[in-house]
């Protein structure tokens, strides 16, 4: 008996999870299902970011049940980038979707990913039309959207996650880039490929508790900003924020001052040294990223670590 020669599918689905039974296999049908309705070939995989709950044992089952399902299951916890990132590398679609397993990603646009793609568009993605999330993370991502805009070398294009198809040589442009902290969908612009967008309505969560809070998007945001920095290189960067946001502070004092009586001299004097105190810290802080950058690339360190894959072909 001849062994059966695999063939790559017409369209990879990567689904990063990290504590999401409550999701997986909803989310496995309704991509399957949304997929077999435009006739697409496809398998999806399941990355696990160190899930604490039974995420990965439901996935196990799904994998045993239909073999286009595999599961990458990480040794740790290796964040928002390096994780999915490493599993749409290892994707072998014609095209490779990326999206999240608690269906703020709707798996509704996936059949107009796979039209547009199929017209010859490299990369389609959605953008979200409206965020949920309270004031204070609000202003941080605009913030982030806007000091990107204003020094970082390629726009970034706002409220979109990364969720949408790429083209295969899309993905291996970017793999060929060997980023140690990939911010990839910064890099997705970078690459220069046809983009275009479909903007959506957030929903809200199927299930679960979202794995977000205010310092993870910060800590988010800071890395697409500035490349990558951990443990003390990142600490200026945190600093700097922090003072830029007492500098405003001040500042608002400073034209308050003149209707309470107190003294605008002082006040601004207090502006101007936080203001330097902030600049001092953001270069300190970006200088230790540029030196964290060369010591990964010097490392040539993986993006992830496995410890285990199911249902990946031998080759792979």
């Amino acid at each position: 008996m001849t062994d059966q020669i695999y063939e790559a599918p017409e369209v990879s689905v990567v689904i990063a999870c990290r504590n999401e039974e409550e999701n997986v296999e909803n989310i496995g049908a309704a991509v399957a299902e949304k997929l077999q309705s435009v006739g697409a070939t496809y398998n999806i995989t399941f990355i696990d970011n160190e899930s604490q709950d039974r995420t990965v044992e439901l996935v196990k089952k799904m994998c045993a049940r239909d073999s286009r399902i595999r599961l990458i299951v990480n040794t740790r916890n290796f964040g928002q980038m390096r994780s999915p990132t490493h599993g749409i590398y290892q994707a072998d679609g014609r095209a490779v979707i990326s999206m999240c397993a608690d269906f703020q990603d709707t798996p509704d646009l996936l059949p107009e990913f796979v039209r547009r793609w199929r017209a010859g568009t490299d990369i389609v993605l959605g953008v979200r039309e409206s965020e949920t999330s309270s004031a204070l993370l609000s202003f941080v991502r605009e913030l982030s959207y806007r000091v990107q805009r204003w020094i970082g070398d390629y726009p970034i294009i706002p409220n979109a996650t990364g969720f949408g198809i790429y083209d295969a040589r899309v993905v291996k442009s970017i793999k060929a880039m060997n980023e140690p902290e990939p911010f990839f969908r910064g890099l997705l612009v970078e690459t220069g490929y046809m983009i275009e967008t479909i903007p959506f309505k957030r929903p809200a969560r199927s299930s679960g508790r979202s794995n977000n809070n205010f310092f993870t998007l910060l800590d988010f945001a800071l890395n697409g900003l500035a490349g990558s920095s951990k443990n003390l290189l990142r600490a200026p960067l945190y600093i700097a924020f922090f003072s830029g946001l007492a500098t405003v502070l001040t500042l608002l004092g400073a034209i308050v001052a003149p209707f309470i009586g107190g003294s605008v001299q002082l006040w601004l004097l207090a502006t101007l040294f936080e203001a330097h105190f902030s600049l001092v810290f953001l270069f300190m802080g970006l200088l230790g990223v540029q030196i964290r950058l060369i010591s990964d690339r010097t490392r040539n360190q993986a993006l992830v670590l496995e410890r285990e894959r199911i249902n990946f072909p031998p080759q792979s």
